[in-house]
This record gives structure tokens, C-alpha cells and sequence, in this order.
């Protein structure tokens, strides 16, 4: 009798999906480290900038790195979370997790870069980019 789990095409896909490979086994500490799916960003355009918002919880903003290059937007945040239970000076528990998570995206149009600013606060990352001067965005028709 085969006990392992496969990947199919089937009804219990979103069942098993949350899954970890080990099979039920989680951190015990609550959730894990962000997949890049749950790394949530919102992209907004006006006439003369773009706006992200990126929610990054649990992360200290030294341990975010932002670059810029052209059009291309790269979010990276590196995790630490170190957990340590005492008592009466005995160490009884001592769990620690490490990991990175990023996302990239292209823009329509190039970031003026000298000019971008970035906050964060409450674990979201406010991202304010404008545009670059001169570039321009044209769509081209099929012939």
C-alpha cells in the first residue's frame, strides 16, 4: 500500500496544497517563513508616478533591500525570527528561523530612481517611484 501523498489533477488539489513536503510537519512557533505567493504587493499608477505597497510583516526595514533598474522593481527581506524560552535560568526551548523572500516586477515605464522614496510602518512597505522623464510607453499596431 502506497502511504504517499502524489501530485495530481484532482478535486483535493486545494486540500493538500497547504501541505509541507514532511507531511503535516509546521514550525512550532506558529506560521513559517513567506512563500513568495504570500508576499502581498499592490501596484498603483497616476500620470506621474507609481505607488506599491507591499505587505512584509515581521521584518525589520534594515533587512529589506529595494533596487531599481530601469523598470525592473526588486523587493528583497530577510527573515530572522528567534524564539528562546526560560525558566529559572535553564533553557528549556530555543527555536530559530532564517530565510529570504523577494518579488520583482516590471513596470510599464522606466523610475526616475533618484527621486524614489520608501517607508515602512506597521509591516506594510510604501513604495513611491516616479516616473522618468522621457520615457515613453507606445503600443504598436499588427500589421
Amino acid at each position: 500500500m502506497n502511504t504517499h501523498l502524489t501530485k495530481s489533477n484532482g478535486i483535493f488539489d486545494d486540500f493538500f496544497r497547504g501541505f509541507s513536503p514532511a507531511f503535516y510537519v509546521k514550525p512550532l512557533h506558529g506560521d513559517g517563513l513567506p512563500e513568495a505567493g504570500q508576499f502581498k504587493v499592490d501596484v498603483k499608477e497616476t500620470n506621474k508616478k507609481y505607488e506599491i505597497h507591499a505587505e512584509i510583516p515581521g521584518v525589520s526595514k534594515e533587512n529589506i533591500d529595494i533596487a531599481i533598474d530601469r523598470n525592473l522593481v526588486t523587493i528583497q527581506a530577510e527573515i530572522a525570527q528567534h524564539d528562546e524560552d526560560r525558566q529559572e535560568g535553564k533553557l528549556l526551548k530555543s527555536e530559530r528561523y532564517y530565510g529570504s523572500v523577494s518579488r520583482s516586477f516590471t513596470l510599464p515605464t522606466d523610475v526616475d530612481a533618484d527621486h524614489a522614496k520608501a517607508s515602512y510602518e506597521q509591516g506594510v512597505l510604501v513604495l513611491t517611484l516616479p516616473k522618468k522623464e522621457g520615457s515613453t510607453h507606445k503600443h504598436l499596431t499588427v500589421e
